[in-house]
């Protein structure tokens, strides 16, 4: 199972990362949306590159939901100098999380093409806006795009960007067969009508988590979706720096996956439990010598595939750093599952996302 995950899906991703498209004749209008909670210094930072973008026709829309810092008041100082900024500020009658303030944020956008991301994430280039719009092609209505972490020293970051990478090739290589499930809210562009079409978020409005990953789940087919993947299209973000904000993140974020599409929880529960048996049939494998000969074989080839395919797209993600420690990631990777198997099998009631 474990070589036709790796071998006959994730591989197809080799060979279309980067994608380049030709730039398109008509550039019709963006909204920008950015929802903060307490992200003063974030908006300090990265505020200014997306507003720079080299695009002809594009409005930044920024909502503020309940901060507690002074990020409305820094939001309001980049709306004296910038006519293209809108600031939203949520009155204390909202409350319902981050949902509420992207609705809120779509329903005042003037565009029908609605570029997503996070007030922690900068794009890599000031074609950032250019390249997600010219990957959106003909009739697809949803891209999804990729956000790498920054590479630094330590063990934390190593296993964040590890697991980052992970995700991103099952999520593109799935897109790539036909089989959307999810996108990340750092990088996604989407059609408002398509948005209001579906109903907005009612459907999972009582999950936490989803505003990204739930509402591509609920929309995405082979014939509206595809992906945008290339180095000048990329979000960076700063990782998480110690153990249990990177535990609630990852918690939060997991517990979206119990509603998932049956076809997909069923795809992506085999990937993990034959990742999980691999490792334990091999293990239980090692207290019969005259088996031994089968553990080297069946570690050695799932690995050297797992190493191909990880490694190529690895470098092609912008997360080189993890190519050397692949064989001791991937045996780490099934204590993730242990850690978070409590995420993955509820549902998170709350909407507090900050």
């Amino acid at each position: 199972m474990q070589l036709l995950y790796w071998g006959g899906l994730y591989s197809r991703l080799i060979g279309k990362i980067p994608t380049s498209y030709p730039p398109k004749q008509q550039r019709e209008g963006v909204s920008v949306i950015i929802c903060v909670k307490n992200e003063a210094e974030n908006l300090q930072k990265n505020l200014p590159v997306i507003l720079s973008q080299r695009y002809p026709k594009f409005e930044v829309i920024v909502v503020n939901d309940h901060s507690d810092d002074n990020s409305w008041e820094i939001i309001l100082h980049f709306k004296e100098n910038s006519c293209i900024l809108q600031p939203i500020s949520l009155g204390r009658e909202s409350s319902l999380g981050k949902k509420e303030a992207l609705s809120r944020g779509i329903a005042a956008s003037k565009y029908d093409l609605l570029l997503l991301t996070d007030a922690d994430c900068s794009p890599a280039s000031p074609d950032w806006i250019s390249k997600m719009v010219d990957g959106l092609r003909g009739e697809k209505k949803i891209g999804l795009g990729y956000g790498p972490f920054y590479t630094h020293k330590g063990f934390l970051n190593t296993i964040s960007i590890y697991e980052t990478v992970l995700t991103a090739i099952s999520y593109l290589s799935f897109s790539v067969v036909g089989l959307p499930y999810m996108g990340v809210g750092r990088n996604l562009i989407y059609r408002k009508s398509l948005f209001e079409s579906a109903g907005g978020f009612r459907k999972h409005a009582h999950i936490q988590s989803g505003d990204d990953d739930l509402f591509v789940n609920q929309v995405a087919n082979k014939n509206n979706t595809t992906m945008i993947i290339e180095p000048s299209a990329f979000v960076f973000s700063e990782a998480k720096t110690d153990w249990r904000g990177y535990y609630y993140q990852k918690s939060r974020h997991l517990s979206t996956a119990s509603s998932y599409r049956p076809v997909h929880k069923v795809l992506l529960g085999g990937f993990s439990a034959s990742h999980f048996m691999h490792y334990f049939g091999l293990m239980v494998l090692l207290f019969f010598h005259h088996y031994l000969w089968i553990v080297a074989i069946g570690y050695g080839v799932r690995m050297l595939m797992v190493v191909y395919v990880m490694g190529s797209l690895s470098g092609k993600l912008g997360a080189k750093k993890i190519i050397p420690f692949i064989p001791i990631l991937d045996f780490l990777y099934v204590c993730y599952y242990l850690i978070f198997a409590p995420s993955l099998l509820n549902k998170a009631k709350t909407k507090k996302w900050k």
